[in-house]
């Protein structure tokens, strides 16, 4: 009996991680409970995938059914800002699961509008579904393009240090009086703005570097 033990536990566990990685969104219409999203996730752009529903009704406290030909006075429309389609829907071999496939073509959020009725109840409502992603978030090794990008929001940083750098010299040297002798603020600032320019000329030859690895 012993073994039986950690072995529930990996059933156990297994099972919810599957549930989890499913981020499907479920909305209740009177004595039916509608679930939709993506049959792949996360979406990725350029890939085919697949709009998935769910539709069951509960006769009974703790049994589930699904509903057969849900989609007889149902229809299922896509829309991304301002652009909608009307999705075929397909029948799985399960009763009560329904599927439309697609490729996304653009990164972004989608919703589901579901109007018609099920068996005489009306039906009217939008379902989120899970943003799609750039192929980024799968690539691997990186893509170049990928790696460009985080290269330049780095230049991007140290161009931005390199300005606060010389802003903060100014306000210190401008803080420090001259009459003393003890220090010449010209030829101060002017060392400190020529060691700020060869940090600049090293970030300008990382550019060009970048430029010409293209």
């Amino acid at each position: 009996m012993n073994y039986l033990i950690p072995l529930f536990t990996v059933l156990l566990i297994g099972g919810f991680g599957f549930s989890i990685a499913y981020a499907h969104t479920s909305v209740q219409v009177e004595q039916y409970q509608v679930e939709v999203g993506w049959n792949v996730e996360p979406p990725v752009v350029g890939f085919r995938n697949a709009i998935v529903y769910e539709i069951s009704e509960s006769p009974s406290e703790g049994l589930k059914t699904g509903v057969i030909n849900a989609f007889k006075n149902l229809e299922s429309t896509i829309k991304m800002g301002g652009v909608s389609k009307v999705l075929d829907i397909s029948s799985d071999p399960r009763p009560g699961h329904y599927f439309s496939n697609i490729i996304p073509t653009k990164t972004g959020s989608l919703v589901i509008e579901l109007k018609g009725d099920i068996n005489g109840v009306p039906v009217d409502i939008e379902i989120p579904v899970e943003d799609v992603e750039s192929t980024a978030v799968l690539d691997f090794p990186q893509s170049s393009s990928s790696s460009s990008g985080q290269e330049v929001a780095a230049l991007k940083n140290a161009m931005s240090s390199i300005q606060k750098d010389v802003i903060d010299i100014k306000s210190k040297i401008g803080g420090i009086d001259s009459s003393s002798g003890e220090i010449n603020t010209q030829d101060a600032y002017n060392f400190g703005v020529f060691g700020l320019s060869l940090g600049a000329a090293g970030v300008i030859l990382a550019i060009i570097a970048m430029i010409k690895r293209k």
